[in-house]
C-alpha cells in the first residue's frame, strides 16, 4: 500500500509551495483503504482547485489502482 501513498505524494509535491508539510496517512476500513492527505493550509487551495477539479483528477488516478481484494481506494484532502 506504499505505493499509493508515494502516487499521492508525487502528485502533489509539485502542485504546493510547502512540500515539506505534505502528510499521507492510510487507514484501514471494512470496505475501503482510506487515504487522508494533509498539506499547509497555504497549499488546500492550490491541491483542491478551481471548482475541484484538481482534487477531482487526483481522486481518478488514485481510485484506478488496482487493490488486491474487495477493497477499494479512497482519498480525502484535509483542510486543517
Amino acid at each position: 500500500m506504499t505505493d499509493i501513498k508515494e502516487l499521492i505524494q508525487t502528485i502533489v509535491k509539485p502542485l504546493v509551495s510547502h512540500p515539506e508539510d505534505i502528510e499521507v496517512a492510510m487507514e484501514e476500513t471494512d470496505d475501503f483503504y482510506e487515504y487522508h492527505l494533509s498539506v499547509n493550509p497555504e497549499d488546500v487551495g492550490r491541491v483542491i482547485g478551481k471548482k475541484g477539479r484538481i482534487a477531482k483528477a487526483m481522486r481518478t488516478i488514485v481510485y484506478s489502482v488496482r487493490v488486491n481484494g474487495p477493497k477499494r481506494v479512497r482519498l480525502t484532502i484535509r483542510d486543517n
